[in-house]
């Protein structure tokens, strides 16, 4: 199985967050989001000795293929079954992709079907060359970061360290579904069960196709700044921008603001935190 979840300090900040993949009994896959998270899951780590850990960052390459035609393309390469029946959304799979192993997790950072893949660096050069030769007949392109933003934009999914980072609650961000408040303690339940929202990071859409953001711009209502653009990308499927803001708590859908980028106002709309398949119909297909 693969879990999204968060690490939290005392305050009930998020410190970081995290893609942990069960790859055996006590075995575990955890994507990071650099050196810092490696240093406090030591600090955390239990005395007894029970529990190592290990970077392995550097001997590793991830490629991911993800959109409509992702399982044509990666099935004839491997060995096991990878329909959604047998290999649904949020698992993980170690298995084959021609002679290359391979740790397959499927989850999605761009809202499609589709898989991380990763094997060791010594094997990365041959993993992009059969999947970038099996993709040919598929219309695979290669795409960089700023595809992978505007399309984690449209489903409403966090960057952290850029969205949100220490200063912000899960609630805040729109992530207290990765918490469990059920569980008996953790690091930041006691300030999480005391604290209310302060703000709320919210998905605005420009109102004009042309206007443009990119991040840090001031965000107001009327005259009066309100809040600030985190993040920002053109939206393919709806034709115009998309950012995300942190807002007041009384911020709500369908509400008009003003985003001033170098000197200009452009007008934008609050929208849910999906602007495209919010039911999760096209991952998990």
């Amino acid at each position: 199985s693969v879990t999204y979840t968060l690490m939290l300090d005392e305050t009930g900040g998020i410190r970081s967050d995290l893609t942990v993949a069960r790859l055996g009994e006590t075995r575990f896959q955890v994507g990071a989001n650099g050196p810092q998270d490696f240093d406090w899951l030591s600090r955390h780590l239990p005395g007894d000795g029970t529990v190592t850990l290990r970077d392995v960052t550097g001997g590793t390459c991830g490629v991911g293929v993800w959109g409509p035609a992702a399982r044509e393309l990666v099935q004839p390469l491997c060995r096991d079954d990878l329909s959604h029946r047998a290999f649904p959304y949020f698992r993980a799979l170690q298995t084959y992709l021609g002679a290359l192993p391979v740790t397959m997790l499927r989850v999605s950072y761009v809202g499609e079907l589709g898989w991380e893949i990763y094997t060791e660096a010594g094997y990365g050069a041959a993993l992009w060359d059969l999947l970038w030769t099996a993709g040919r007949g598929h219309g695979a392109v290669a795409a960089g970061r700023i595809a992978l933003n505007s399309l984690r934009m449209e489903k409403g999914y966090r960057a952290w360290g850029t969205d949100m980072t220490a200063e912000h609650r899960p609630d805040e961000a729109g992530l207290g579904f990765a918490v469990r408040m059920t569980k008996a303690d953790f690091i930041g339940k006691a300030a999480l069960l005391a604290a209310r929202p302060r703000r709320l990071l919210r998905t605005i859409v420009f109102d004009v196709p042309a206007a443009v953001a990119l991040g840090k711009e001031p965000v107001y209502a009327g005259d009066v700044c309100v809040g600030f653009v985190t993040s920002a990308g053109h939206s393919p499927t709806l034709g115009r921008t998309v950012a995300y803001a942190w807002l007041p708590p009384g911020a709500a859908v369908g509400d008009t603001l003003t985003v001033d980028h170098r000197g200009r106002r452009h007008t934008a709309t609050v929208h849910p935190h999906a602007v495209v398949d919010p039911e999760l119909a096209l991952i998990r297909r």
